[in-house]
């Protein structure tokens, strides 16, 4: 691999895949290249576990003919020259079924310019700074009065970024980076131990949280998991902490999805234009977002992105579509392409985030008399074909507008379409994930305990 900084070489070979596939014989092609290198290092107890090290570059070629199409790809084109993996792709095309919707992207929606967004940090930590990164964070969580033992910690740098050449003129190509520190807390002994987690990730170095704020999170949070009860079931308010909040915001991308609307399988495939939330809510799906984990400046088709508002004043404005999504429901692609180099691309989430409200979180608790505030949720239990939603929680319980005692073993469950009705947000966004939001209340789910 030459410099991870420089993509000429993917440049080349990308540009080499799509001439080979029209001399083979395509209608249309497109080559994406994809830089991957990565290090971390994890520490348990002060000492070095694991130290890891990977650096790949994978190229893929989708080939048209007609309505039909095919993908391969490669990670070595030493012994598999541009020409032969061009003739396997073709064949592959040649008998494939027919896809009226396959195509490469509208030529008027492709990106011809692009802003900086500021997505590369050059100065790359050595082993021994990612080291010293896990083993501050785990010192920091072991310091923290009630916690017993390390889960781990860990630290890891990486690059990426993509490489993309169509056979309707496009090239573009961006690369970005990725730093983080993570730990594990352990608190109690026995049968009566309880564990919580932080981290951090950020593009560049500079933005990263200090190991040892992560590591006291870490354990300070594990030491107010100690002693958990149980509640009787009941239907009540539920306050999710602004780490579980963007989950909701999860489910929503998924069910807006334009691969589940073509399939029929979600709850919101007829609200386009409705409203789904309070007027005050507004969701943002934005790919240019300076230094933002989820930003590009391009899609994976070479579409323009742009920032939009998913939800406008409570109500849903788009879907998320691709070219072939975007045909099969009549509509325009939104940019939101997304693939690898073995697959066709689809649909996907940039950086979204829902805006803050006007209130603390403090505010949205005082006036609940029995509710649940969520820290942790477990478990995937939610059905986007119906829109029900039931998932493992841990918190703290709510009595008189303040939290009262760790609970554990809980399941809260409800509906999706009647949560996002009664959904309030407060004032405490921060940008610290791919999906962001701030505390925020939702009126009456079943709390599922004793």
């Amino acid at each position: 691999m030459s410099s991870p900084f420089d993509q000429s070489a993917l440049l080349a070979i990308a540009e080499q895949l799509v001439a080979a596939a029209r001399r083979a014989g395509a209608d249309a092609a497109e080559a994406v290249a994809v830089r991957g290198v990565s290090q971390s290092v994890e520490v348990r107890q002060g000492s070095v576990e694991e130290s890891t090290l990977s650096e790949d570059d994978d190229v893929g070629l989708r080939v048209l003919i007609g309505r039909r199409q095919a993908v391969v790809s490669t990670n070595d084109l030493v012994h598999e020259g541009a020409d032969a993996l061009a003739e396997r792709a073709i064949a592959m095309a040649r008998v494939a079924p027919e896809d009226p919707f396959a195509g490469l992207a509208d030529p008027d929606l492709l990106a011809r310019e692009w802003p900086d967004l500021d997505l590369l940090d050059p100065a790359m930590p050595s082993t021994r700074v990612l080291e010293e990164r896990a083993q501050a964070a785990e010192a920091a969580a072991l310091a923290v009065p009630g916690v017993t033992k390390s889960g781990g910690a860990s630290a890891s740098v990486g690059i990426g970024g993509m490489v993309l050449v169509t056979s309707a003129g496009f090239t573009g190509r961006y690369l970005g980076s990725r730093h983080s520190v993570s730990m594990q807390a352990i608190a109690g002994e026995g049968t009566a131990m309880e564990r919580d987690y932080d981290f951090s990730s950020s593009v560049h170095a500079a933005d990263l949280d200090h190991p040892e704020i992560v590591g006291r999170n870490a354990g300070e949070r594990a030491v107010r998991r100690l002693n958990p009860r149980k509640v009787p079931t009941q239907r009540a308010p539920v306050v999710y902490h602004a780490r579980a909040a963007g989950s909701l915001l999860s489910h929503l991308t998924s069910a807006i999805n334009g691969s589940a609307i073509v399939r029929k399988t979600s709850f919101l495939q007829d609200k386009l234009h409705g409203t789904l939330f309070p007027a005050n809510i507004r969701i943002i799906d934005d790919p240019h977002r300076r230094r933002g984990l989820r930003s590009h400046p391009f899609d994976a088709e070479g579409v323009a992105g742009q920032r939009r508002a998913l939800i406008d004043a409570g109500v849903l404005t788009t879907f998320l579509l691709d070219s072939a999504t975007a045909r099969e429901l009549g509509m325009t692609s939104t940019g939101h392409a997304q693939r690898g180099v073995s697959s066709t691309p689809s649909p996907g989430p940039s950086n979204v985030h829902l805006e803050p409200g006007a209130v603390s979180p403090e505010a949205l608790i005082k006036d609940i008399e029995q509710g649940l505030y969520i820290t942790d949720l477990i478990g995937m239990g939610v059905n986007l074909v119906t829109g029900d939603y039931s998932r493992g929680a841990a918190g703290f319980w709510i009595e008189r507008g303040e939290l009262t005692f760790p609970v554990s073993e809980v399941t809260v469950a409800g509906n999706l379409a009647d949560m996002f009705r009664t959904l309030q947000p407060a004032d405490d966004l921060e940008f610290r994930y791919g999906i962001n939001a701030p505390t925020v209340r939702v009126e009456g789910l079943t709390v599922a305990g004793l």
